[in-house]
C-alpha cells in the first residue's frame, strides 16, 4: 500500500520547503520530495548561500590587502583559495541540515529521489539506485526551480564553460575570466573572482548592464564596478564559444560590426535561467506551460488541473528565493482556506556585490513608461556620516513618490548595507507611506540608514547635510 498525504510538494527550495513546513503547521499531513541529497534547492546549495559566502571572504581578502592604508598592519597576504571553499561548503551543510531538522521538528516527510506525476493524485518517486515508490496525495505543488540558460548550442562542461553553479567551485583562479551577461548572477561572481585576482571581463548584448533595473542605479553601478577593475564590453554580441588549448576562445561582434576573437581561461555564461519542468510528466495529467516552458498559475496559485499548485521559479515572475518562500506560504494558506496574498508590488532585490545594490517597487523608467507624476528625492554616501567614517561614501539612495499623494512608489540604493537598509523601505511601502511619512521618522546617528530619511527630505527639497 502507498502512503497517503494530504500534499505533496515536489521540490525542496526556498519555496517548497516553506510551504510543506507552513501546510504541516495547518494540520495537513505534509510529504516534501527532494532529488537532490540536501534540501534548500538552488538557493542553499549552488545559489544565493554559497555565492553570498564567496562575497563576504573575497571582500574580506581584499580589504585585507589595503589594511596598511588605514593603519593596520599584518604583514604578508596569502589566499588559500582550497580553504575559503570549504568555509563556503561549511555554511551549506550547516543550512540544509537545518532544514532537515525543520522538517522533523513539524513533522514533515521527507523523500529523497525525483518526483513525476503518475497521474493527479499519485507521485512516483524514484531515488539514486532507480528504486521507486508511489506515494497518493489530495494537493500537490510544483516547486521543483529553475536551472541555468545556456547560448544556443553552448554545452556546460562546468570546467571553461561554466554556469553559476560551477563559477562557485572554480579550482584556482583563472587569469581571464569573461562573463557572458551583464545581469545580477554574473555581477555577483565576477566581483568574487576580481577580487581573488582575476581579470573579469564582461560581455554584454544591450547598452547597459543589469536589466530591468532603475538606469541611474545601473549606471553608477558599472562606473563603480568599472573603477573595481572589471571591464565591460556593451552592445557587443556573443557569436561562438569554442574551446581551446589555453581554455576557451569567444568570438564577438562589436557595436561597429567588426568581429573579435577573445581568449580565456574560463568563460561564464549567465544569460538568465529557465524553469526545471522536465521529467515531472506534466503532459500526461494535462498541466498546462506557457512559452518560455514556466508553469500557467491562476491568481490562486492553481494549475488548470484541479488540486495542483505552483510556486517559484517555476511560474511567471522574478526568480527570487524570497519571492517563492512568500508564494509557498500564501499557497498553503490558501488550501486551508484562508485568504493567502503576496504583494507583487513590494518585492526587493538585492546585488550582493560591494557597494551593494537594492531596490523595491518602480523604477523611473516604469513610472514614465506608465504615465506616471512623481518626485524624486535623492542622497548620497558621499555625504554620510557613517559611510564616511568607514571610508565606504559610494553610491546614494534615490526615493520616487507620486507627485499628488506623495506615496512611495519605488526605492533604489546602491551603497553600503543596501540588502539591510531596502527592508525599511518595503515596509513603509506595505503600509502604503508617504516619503512625509519616513522624513518626519527618527533615524539613529550615525547610521546609513540616515541617508533614506534624507533621500525622504530631499522629495521636497529640504534635505539638511547636502
Amino acid at each position: 500500500m502507498s502512503e497517503k498525504f494530504d500534499a505533496v510538494i515536489i521540490g525542496g527550495g526556498p519555496g517548497g520547503y516553506v510551504c510543506a513546513i507552513r501546510l504541516s503547521q495547518l494540520g495537513f499531513k505534509t510529504a516534501c520530495v527532494e532529488s537532490r541529497d540536501t534540501l534548500g534547492g538552488t538557493c542553499l546549495n549552488i545559489g544565493c548561500i554559497p555565492s553570498k559566502s564567496l562575497l563576504n571572504l573575497s571582500e574580506n581578502y581584499h580589504k585585507a590587502k589595503n589594511f596598511e592604508k588605514i593603519g593596520i598592519e599584518i604583514g604578508n597576504l596569502k589566499l588559500n583559495l582550497e580553504k575559503m571553499m570549504k568555509n563556503k561548503d561549511k555554511a551549506v551543510t550547516i543550512l540544509t541540515k537545518g532544514i532537515e531538522f525543520l522538517f522533523k521538528k513539524n513533522k514533515v516527510s521527507y523523500f529523497k529521489g525525483t518526483g513525476s506525476f503518475k497521474n493527479k493524485n499519485q507521485i512516483i518517486v524514484t531515488d539514486k539506485d532507480k528504486k521507486e515508490t508511489i506515494i497518493e496525495t489530495k494537493y500537490t505543488i510544483i516547486s521543483t526551480g529553475s536551472e541555468p540558460s545556456s547560448i544556443p548550442g553552448i554545452q556546460f562542461d562546468e570546467k571553461t564553460i561554466i554556469s553559476s553553479t560551477g563559477a562557485l567551485k572554480i579550482p584556482k583562479v583563472p587569469k581571464k575570466m569573461i562573463i557572458v551577461g551583464g545581469g545580477y548572477i554574473g555581477l555577483e561572481m565576477g566581483s568574487v573572482w576580481s577580487r581573488l585576482g582575476s581579470n573579469v571581463e564582461v560581455i554584454e548584448f544591450l547598452d547597459h548592464i543589469t536589466p530591468g533595473m532603475d538606469r541611474e542605479i545601473s549606471n553608477e553601478f558599472m562606473k563603480i564596478l568599472v573603477k573595481q577593475g572589471v571591464n565591460f564590453n556593451l552592445k557587443t554580441k556573443v557569436e561562438s564559444i569554442t574551446k581551446s588549448s589555453n581554455g576557451v576562445l569567444i568570438e564577438v561582434s562589436r557595436p561597429d560590426g567588426k568581429k573579435e576573437k577573445i581568449e580565456s581561461d574560463v568563460v561564464l555564461i549567465s544569460v538568465g535561467r529557465k524553469p526545471y519542468t522536465k521529467n515531472l510528466n506534466l503532459d500526461k495529467i494535462g498541466v498546462n506551460l506557457d512559452k518560455k516552458g514556466k508553469v500557467k498559475v491562476d491568481k490562486n496559485f492553481r494549475t488548470n488541473v484541479q488540486d495542483i499548485y505552483a510556486v517559484g521559479d517555476v511560474i511567471d515572475g522574478p526568480m527570487l528565493a524570497h519571492k517563492a518562500e512568500e508564494e509557498g506560504i500564501a499557497v498553503a494558506e490558501i488550501i486551508s482556506g484562508q485568504s493567502g496574498h503576496v504583494n507583487y508590488d513590494v518585492i526587493p532585490s538585492v546585488i550582493y556585490t560591494s557597494p551593494e545594490v537594492a531596490a523595491v517597487g518602480k523604477t523611473e523608467e516604469q513610472l514614465k513608461n506608465d504615465k506616471i507624476s512623481y518626485k524624486v528625492g535623492k542622497f548620497p554616501f558621499m555625504a554620510n556620516s557613517r559611510a564616511k567614517a568607514i571610508n565606504e561614501p559610494e553610491g546614494f539612495v534615490k526615493i520616487l513618490a507620486d507627485s499628488k499623494t506623495d506615496k512611495v512608489l519605488g526605492v533604489h540604493i546602491i551603497g553600503p548595507h543596501a540588502g539591510e537598509m531596502i527592508a525599511e523601505m518595503s515596509v513603509a511601502m506595505e503600509f502604503g507611506a508617504s516619503s512625509e511619512d519616513i522624513a518626519r521618522t527618527c533615524h539613529a546617528h550615525p547610521t546609513f540608514s540616515e541617508a533614506i530619511k534624507e533621500a525622504a527630505l530631499s522629495v521636497d527639497k529640504r534635505q539638511i547635510h547636502s
